[in-house]
C-alpha cells in the first residue's frame, strides 16, 4: 500500500478530478494542492467527481479489477500470449503479477479520494452550500469508500483500514492489517452512515439510498445473514416502477443502452474516458484483442436455449469462426461497467430465502430471473436443488461481471466446481511491491 501512497501523493496533487457521465460533465479544477480542492460547493463536487472517476478507472471497474475475478472462474479461455493474466485462469497468481498491483492502487486511489471528501466537507465553510447537499455528497463518499472495502475483502481477505486522507507514507505507517470480518464490519458501518445522508431517490450513476440498501443485501449475503440479506434485496426487487427487470437480457447493453431500469449503478464513460474492456473482449476484426473468449463449456451452456435462453446475446462469432464476449462492444469504448444491476438483487432474494427453507419465494424470485431471459420455471423443488439453480442461474447472468468465482469461494463451492483445493488460492497475494515498503503488511498464506 505504500507504493499507492507515494504515486497518489505525487499526482493527487496534479490531477483535475474529471467528469463521468451528466453529473460530471463540470469542467474540473485543475492543479489545485490537496489542501485547497474541498474549500467551498463547487470544490467539494469536483471532489466527488473525481471519486466517481476512481471508481470507474481501468484498473478498478473500467476493467482489471472484473477480469482479475471473472478469468478465476469457469467461463473463459485465455487466448493471449501474456502470461499475466494467464495466472488468474490457472490460480496460480504470483505476488509480483502486474494486474494485482494495479488492481490493490486503483481501489485504494478510490478509498483515498472517498476520504478527502469524508474529512473536509463537513468543514467547508459555503453559504452557497446548503446541508441537504453537504450530505448527499458526504453520503455518496462514505457509500463509494464502502464498495471499495467490501471488493478489496472478498479479494485478499482482511485489509489494511485506511480511514483517513493519506498525504504522505508517515499518515498509516505500521497499519496492520484487519480481518475479513472486520474489514466487512467497516463496510457496514460506513453504509449505515451513508443511508441517512442520502437521497430517496433513483439515479443509475451515483450512490442514493436506494444503492447503500442494494449493497448491504449483497453484504449480508456475503456474510451468511439471510434475512437481512433478503430485507434489503427486497427493498429494491419490489420497486417495480424503478427497478424492473428489462426484457430480453441484452436489453441493458444493446444498441448503446446506457442508464437502464436494470442497473441499480454503474459506470459511466465518454469519448474522452473511454473503457477497458472492449479491447480485451472484441476480437481483431472488430479491432480488439480478443485476450480473453468464452469457452466451450460456457457456449454450451449459454447457447442452448433451455438453459441460456436469450442470454445467448452476450456472445457472438466472428466470420472465421471465433467465439468472443459481446457486452463490451461499442466504439470508441463507452460502454457502461455494471456494479450493481437488479437482476442480482432478485437472485440475492431467492438466495436467502432458500437459506430460509422458504422455498416458494425462493422459486419466485429465481423464475423472475428465468422469464426475463424467456426460460421456463425451474423444476427445483428441494433446498439444496434451489441453491444450485440459483448458483448455475448466477453462472451465466453475470458471466461478464465480477460474481463467479466469489460466488463459488463464499458459498464454499470452489473446489467441487473448480478443482482448486487450496484454500490458501481463495484470496489473491498482497502485491510484493507493497510488503517492500510497508514491513507491518503480512502476505496471505500460502504465497510466500
Amino acid at each position: 500500500m505504500k507504493s499507492y501512497i507515494q504515486l497518489f501523493t505525487a499526482i493527487y496533487l496534479v490531477l483535475a478530478l474529471t467528469a463521468c457521465q451528466k453529473f460530471l460533465d463540470v469542467s474540473p479544477k485543475d492543479d489545485v494542492s490537496d489542501e485547497q480542492t474541498i474549500t467551498d460547493k463547487a470544490s467539494a463536487e469536483t471532489a466527488i467527481r473525481g471519486m466517481y472517476r476512481s471508481l470507474a478507472d481501468n484498473g478498478y471497474y473500467g476493467s482489471s479489477f472484473q477480469s482479475n475475478s471473472y478469468l478465476q472462474g469457469d467461463n473463459l479461455d485465455w487466448t493471449d500470449s501474456r502470461t499475466v493474466s494467464l495466472q488468474f485462469l490457472q490460480h496460480n497468481v504470483r505476488p509480483d503479477n502486474d494486474e494485482v498491483q494495479t488492481v490493490w492502487t486503483a481501489i485504494y486511489e478510490t478509498v483515498n479520494r472517498a476520504n478527502y471528501a469524508i474529512a473536509k466537507i463537513p468543514g467547508v465553510q459555503d453559504p452557497l452550500f446548503p446541508q441537504s447537499e453537504r450530505d448527499q455528497l458526504l453520503g455518496e463518499a462514505y457509500f463509494v469508500r464502502a464498495l471499495a472495502y467490501f471488493d478489496l475483502g472478498r479479494t485478499w481477505g482482511g485489509v489494511q483500514l485506511v480511514l483517513e486522507p493519506t498525504e504522505s507514507i508517515a499518515a498509516s505507517k505500521d497499519l496492520t492489517r484487519s480481518s475479513q470480518a472486520d474489514t466487512y464490519a467497516q463496510v457496514l458501518k460506513d453504509l449505515e452512515a451513508a443511508e441517512p445522508l442520502l437521497p430517496l431517490t433513483t439515479n443509475r450513476v451515483r450512490a442514493t439510498r436506494k444503492t447503500v440498501w442494494a449493497l448491504r443485501a449483497r453484504l449480508h449475503l456475503y456474510r451468511g445473514e439471510w434475512a437481512a440479506a433478503n430485507e434489503y434485496a427486497d427493498k429494491l426487487t419490489t420497486d417495480i416502477t424503478n427497478y424492473p427487470l428489462q426484457s430480453p437480457y441484452n436489453s441493458f447493453f444493446a444498441n448503446n443502452a446506457v442508464g437502464t431500469p436494470e442497473s441499480v449503478l454503474e459506470t459511466s464513460y465518454s469519448a474522452n474516458n473511454t473503457n477497458a474492456h472492449r479491447s480485451q473482449w472484441q476480437p481483431p476484426a472488430n479491432g480488439g484483442t480478443r485476450r480473453w473468449a468464452p469457452n466451450a463449456a460456457f457456449l454450451a451452456l449459454v447457447n442452448d436455449p433451455a438453459i441460456g435462453g436469450n442470454r445467448s446475446a452476450m456472445v457472438a462469432q466472428t466470420a472465421q469462426g471465433q467465439w468472443y464476449g459481446n457486452m463490451y462492444y461499442r466504439s470508441p469504448a463507452t460502454d457502461p461497467a455494471y456494479v450493481i444491476r437488479i437482476a442480482e438483487l432478485f437472485l440475492i432474494s431467492a438466495e436467502a430465502q432458500a437459506q430460509l427453507n422458504n422455498l416458494d419465494s425462493a422459486r419466485i424470485n429465481l423464475n423472475a430471473v428465468r422469464n426475463r431471459a424467456g426460460l421456463a420455471p425451474t423444476t427445483a423443488t428441494t433446498q439444496q436443488n434451489i441453491l444450485l439453480a440459483i448458483e448455475n442461474e448466477r453462472r451465466l447472468e453475470f458471466a461478464f461481471e465480477p460474481h463467479r468465482w466469489y460466488d463459488l469461494v463464499r458459498t464454499g463451492r470452489a473446489a467441487a466446481v473448480t478443482g482448486v483445493t487450496d484454500v490458501n488460492k481463495y484470496v489473491l497475494p498482497i502485491p510484493i511491491q507493497e510488503l517492500s515498503v510497508d514491513k507491518s503488511l503480512v502476505q496471505n498464506p500460502g504465497y510466500n
